[in-house]
């Protein structure tokens, strides 16, 4: 069955912290291009939502959440956060993905794309999501949209631990304490044990030596970094991400924090044209490209973004919309917006 655009969309996840205590995740949403009404979407306490197309369960929200999706007659978010700092995104697991066809007994059979949002709407830690995962839903194969997206997700909160979930053919699979990085198939344990094969990266450059008899002094930087994979497949941006999640200097506080995770997200990022998916047209749309760079804080609430063509860091903040009972939605913003300065 054909995927929904967004739905077969690759990606990037990265949680961090500042030194001042505050928590980060961050996401690229790497694809041809935004399905249709896709905008940063504000969902208030009591949203009333199914979990699953066809089988009403007349659920309303707890709590209020934020982040970039759709209204589709009901909130459905790529990635966001919620009033109590849970966070969540999205990401695409092609070929790996299995759900299967009914609910497990005693649980509610929810579709892939409604997850993010739910256990933001129901959820105060991950360790509430990771019950209610286990306990009491089942994700299914029902189509949204039109399609049965092959998905799998990455959890953050507070306490600044990282949660992984997948649904592969041998049933869930919840990853407590993750390593903070996800990107795309294979599964988290592949790109987790392929870490070993580069064990010998470091911060520090590697110093003179004598080979063959010849004495070399090094005479440039970033040598500790040789054998980093450049590329733009999952398993090197899942790589890159965790040496950066591992060396990168913290922000002091949330701002510098946040203008620094958008740096490492960069390295991430698919520049429009190195990445042709359709090789019969010659436009844009034929390539993957990084649609927007998300970050979310725990603590604050404030939902931060960049698109391709405007890199200005815009955001919302969650506790401020907490005093709205209806949803909105804002524009991204896509176009580029430059910045005078006469001083």
């Amino acid at each position: 069955m054909k995927e929904h655009p967004m739905w077969e969309a690759g990606c990037s996840a990265l949680s961090w912290s500042t030194q001042d205590g505050k928590h980060l995740l961050a996401r690229n949403m790497d694809f041809t291009g935004m399905a249709p009404g896709t905008s940063v979407t504000f969902a208030p306490r009591g949203s009333a939502y199914e979990l699953c197309s066809g089988q009403p369960s007349g659920y309303r929200a707890q709590y209020a959440a934020v982040g970039i999706g759709l209204m589709a007659g009901q909130p459905i978010l790529y990635e966001g956060v919620n009033e109590h700092g849970l966070t969540g995104a999205q990401l695409y697991y092609r070929c790996f993905a299995h759900y299967p066809d009914v609910a497990q007994p005693d649980t509610k059979p929810i579709q892939p794309p409604m997850l993010v949002y739910h256990l933001l709407a129901q959820c105060q830690s991950l360790h509430e999501a990771a019950e209610m995962l286990e306990h009491d839903l089942t994700l299914v194969s029902v189509p949204m949209m039109g399609a049965v997206p092959t998905l799998h997700w990455m959890f953050s909160d507070r306490t600044g631990e990282s949660m992984v979930v997948e649904s592969d053919a041998d049933g869930l699979h919840i990853y407590r304490d993750a390593v903070g990085v996800m990107t795309n198939s294979p599964s988290y344990a592949w790109h987790r044990l392929n870490l070993l094969n580069y064990a010998g990266i470091r911060d520090l450059d590697y110093g003179e030596r004598t080979l063959c008899g010849n004495h070399l002094e090094p005479c440039f930087s970033g040598s500790g970094a040789q054998g980093l994979p450049g590329d733009w497949s999952s398993p090197s941006r899942f790589v890159r991400l965790c040496m950066l999640r591992e060396y990168g200097r913290k922000g002091k506080d949330e701002q510098s924090g946040v203008a620094r995770i958008f740096r490492l997200m960069e390295s991430a990022t698919f520049p429009l044209g190195m990445v042709r998916v359709n090789d019969e047209r010659e436009d844009d749309s034929a390539f993957d490209a990084t649609l927007y760079t998300s970050v979310a804080c725990a603590e604050s609430g404030r939902f931060y973004w960049t698109t391709y063509e405007n890199q200005n860091i815009q955001y919302v903040d969650l506790k401020t919309l907490c005093e709205r009972d209806t949803p909105v939605q804002f524009d991204l913003k896509t176009e580029p917006d430059f910045q005078l300065r006469c001083e």
